[in-house]
């Protein structure tokens, strides 16, 4: 059963980091994509930045290029968001979401991922 979990959320000033965790169970391959969503309070769903395991093409959002790096730890079996320059703007709820037996450039499409975490909440104030 695939499965994944986030950690490593908090609060945090703004122009500070942080960084997400998402543990995952179940692949059975190299075949898969892991991408992190966030949502605000009253705001829709996300996409921020995905990977695919085959292909280590990664992809992140234009609101975070240049700012959050996603990457990977496969002895961990663990996909990391590093965020930096944090914006209020980044104030959310992230979430870790998998789909396996998938292959190529991943996406920032909610309907690819089929497995998602409980999420864990970022919030960037002062």
């Amino acid at each position: 059963q695939l499965q994944v979990a986030e950690s490593g959320g908090g609060l945090v000033q703004p122009g500070g980091s942080l960084r997400l965790s998402c543990a995952a169970s179940g692949f059975t391959s190299d075949y898969y994509f892991i991408a992190w969503f966030r949502q605000a309070p009253g705001k829709e769903r996300e996409g921020v930045s995905c990977l695919s395991g085959s292909s280590f093409n990664t992809y992140h959002a234009d609101s975070v290029r240049g700012r959050f790096t996603i990457s990977r730890d496969d002895a961990k079996k663990t996909v990391y968001l590093q965020m930096n320059s944090l914006k209020p703007e980044d104030t959310g709820l992230y979430s870790c979401a998998a789909r396996s037996q998938t292959f190529g450039r991943c996406n920032l499409d909610t309907a690819t991922y089929d497995h998602w975490g409980q999420g864990a909440q970022v919030t960037v104030s002062s």
